[in-house]
């Protein structure tokens, strides 16, 4: 009876089409801050120390991939809030 009834409540969230519309753009300018602030720092390091532009590359597109994921997620929402 108890799943019953949390199914049924989590049917009955709405999100704010124009809140989710608001949340994506956070998400999307906080990661285009978040990219420019890793790819400066691997240009400054590689400027530093050439030999260790290998692992800093590296470091680079991982910490990037992570910060776009951010945006993605709020992709997401933003479809799933206005679809509902």
């Amino acid at each position: 009876m108890s799943t019953l009834v949390l199914a049924q409540a989590a049917e009955a969230v709405d999100l704010n089409p124009g809140l989710a519309a608001i949340g994506y753009g956070a998400s999307a300018i906080g990661a285009a801050i978040g990219v420019g602030l890793i790819w400066a720092a691997v240009i400054n390091g590689a400027a530093r120390q050439p030999e260790a532009r290998g692992m800093l590359m590296t470091i680079g597109w991982t910490t990037f991939v992570l910060a776009e994921l951010v945006m993605l997620i709020g992709l997401v929402v933003f479809f799933i809030a206005s679809a509902g």
